[in-house]
């Protein structure tokens, strides 16, 4: 196993500390019985929302004065070991690193057994409502989202 964004596998995925669990249902398969390969996109966005929620910061997105919102400006999957119906996972979800506006996402999904399913990353960036346009992180913000960074990744 090696994705390009992963270096040294086990250092990885030390590096997660949250996760939330899902059962995969009858219609996220495919004719052949496994996992559709879009499917994990959506487990990414539910355990990317939990998180954030976690962390204080999807509240601020979520009123109707926000003037920002954070985008998907790209997704990536890496698949490892198929996946069934009624199987139980784990997607555990980091920041990975920090820019100005945006934010490397990775993800980990794993079976009962602990064996890695799948991984995937992406890049999230925050956008100002008025200009369209990548709108820099708060002080509050990038705190919150250095707070859940492992050592390895801060150094």
């Amino acid at each position: 196993m090696k994705a390009k964004y992963i270096g040294d596998f086990e250092e990885w995925k030390n590096g997660f500390s949250f996760s939330v669990p899902v059962q995969v249902r009858f219609s996220e398969t495919d004719l052949f019985g496994h996992l559709n390969n879009t499917v994990p996109l959506n487990y990414f966005e539910f355990a990317r929302i939990e998180y954030m929620k976690e962390l204080g910061v999807m509240q601020n997105w979520l009123t109707s004065e926000a003037e920002l919102f954070p985008v998907v400006a790209d997704a990536q999957i890496d698949y490892l070991k198929q996946v069934f119906f009624d199987d139980k996972l784990q997607i555990f979800v980091k920041i990975e690193s920090i820019g100005n506006s945006s934010i490397d996402i990775h993800y980990w999904a794993v079976n009962d057994k602990k064996e890695t399913c799948f991984t995937g990353r992406g890049a999230m960036v925050q956008i100002s409502k008025k200009t369209g346009k990548g709108y820099p992180w708060s002080e509050e913000e990038r705190r919150l989202f250095e707070s859940t960074q492992s050592a390895s990744v801060k150094s």
